[in-house]
């Protein structure tokens, strides 16, 4: 049992799924193995909720139940969350018949942590397709069985596929193995996202296959292109270029500087009967080094759209990040006209809504502009938040427009 200290109940209680290291006041007991179960009380000793022991972390106890009621070591908790996340995505409206790419569970958002699904080519119940799994724990590792059976039971999967990051798993100290693997061997990920068609190979998928939380932001740029040039710059396998095309805008540029990201993306366009139009191409570049390029050429574009890789992954990479966005939209900024809406994003925790405010302004500054932010928007709905876990909002995105000083 671990009993935690005065002032550290209130978030728990509250409804906080993380108990960090600081406070615990003392484990009851034997010392638990990692992924063991524990119970979590408070100085009075009164039960706040039960979790998994994981020794290695600042997070030593993530929380998955807040009552006595549960097996930990069956498959039935699984398939009860597994099932409320179904009903969660249902009720905003997913999956769909234009949409079967979506994120299914997202670990403290379903109430599981470590625990995170996309799905892929769905039907519309949510059935069938292939499962992409992140099981980023010793405590899900070690009930892979348990987990498999749940899955099974509730999504029906064609197959399932583990990419459970290397890096996590020594982090947690597991080894990665084929357990959760199901299905046979998968190459291609095929889905629809608002009626667009995307066959992203699994060699070439990053985290779990796409980034599903960003999809109001694709949405957003394609009521915005109308008759603009866009720039999209890191445009991976070119979603928000290709819905920028197809909402009409006059020219699209999708940069990025992945070679096998953009061939797939130029195979996307052609699926969706926008490769030999001429109003999408993708070019490989630097990012950094290419706006200076694209400057001096005189190139021009109306809406821009800046979505650089996860920059502070650690509250360490903070400062390094925000001079790096800064930077960003500095040298972004001459390439837009005036007027022009620029959209810039940062999937980092440590760089929420204000850090990015204050880099947009700076950037925008030094380049002798104005910006004014007109939107906001953040992670889509299949990406849950609990209200108390203020750490799993992780997704800022403005739209602003930039004007002259």
């Amino acid at each position: 049992m671990v009993h935690l200290r005065p002032g550290h109940v209130q978030p728990i209680w509250a409804g906080h799924p993380w108990v960090y290291a600081q406070a615990i006041a003392r484990v009851e007991g034997p010392t638990p193995s990692p992924g063991d179960e524990v119970r979590v009380l408070d100085p009075q000793g009164r039960l706040l909720g039960r979790g998994f022991w994981s020794p290695r972390q600042a997070i030593p106890v993530r929380l998955v139940a807040r009552d006595e009621d549960a097996d930990l070591d069956a498959s039935g908790w699984l398939i009860e969350r597994l099932r409320a996340a179904t009903a969660r995505r249902r009720a905003i409206g997913l999956p769909d018949a234009s949409t079967n790419g979506y994120r299914l569970m997202h670990a403290e958002g379903d109430e599981v942590p470590g625990l995170v699904i996309d799905r892929f080519g769905t039907d519309e119940q949510g059935r069938g397709g292939v499962a992409v799994v992140q099981a980023g724990t010793a405590a899900l590792r070690r009930r892979a069985t348990q987990l498999i059976e749940a899955i099974e039971a509730v999504l029906a999967p064609e197959a399932i596929l583990d990419r459970t990051p290397a890096s996590v798993a020594k982090g947690e100290g597991f080894d990665l193995d084929d357990r959760l693997n199901r299905g046979g061997p998968i190459s291609v990920l095929s889905f629809r996202e608002r009626d667009l068609a995307f066959e992203i190979p699994t060699d070439l998928a990053q985290k779990t296959g796409f980034y599903f939380d960003q999809r109001g932001l694709r949405a957003r740029v394609e009521a915005l292109a109308k008759g603009r040039r866009v720039l999209d710059a890191y445009c991976y396998v070119g979603a928000i270029a290709l819905g920028a095309a197809r909402g009409g805008a006059a020219s699209v540029v999708g940069v990025d500087d992945s070679l096998r990201a953009l061939e797939v993306a130029a195979a996307c366009a052609r699926l969706n009967g926008l490769g030999g139009r001429g109003e999408v191409r993708f070019e490989r570049a630097d990012v950094r080094q290419d706006l200076p390029k694209r400057a001096a050429a005189g190139e021009r574009f109306d809406l821009v759209v800046l979505d650089p890789p996860k920059l502070a992954p650690k509250r360490g990479d903070r400062d390094a990040a925000i001079t790096y966005q800064t930077r960003l939209v500095e040298q972004a900024a001459p390439v837009l006209e005036d007027g022009g809406i620029m959209v810039v994003c940062s999937c980092s925790t440590a760089i929420g809504p204000a850090e990015l405010a204050r880099s947009l302004a700076i950037g925008a500054r030094r380049a002798g502009r104005s910006a004014t932010v007109l939107e906001r928007l953040g992670q889509g709905g299949d990406h849950p938040v609990p209200a108390a876990f203020p750490e799993g909002i992780y997704l800022s995105t403005l739209i602003a427009e930039l004007g002259r000083r």
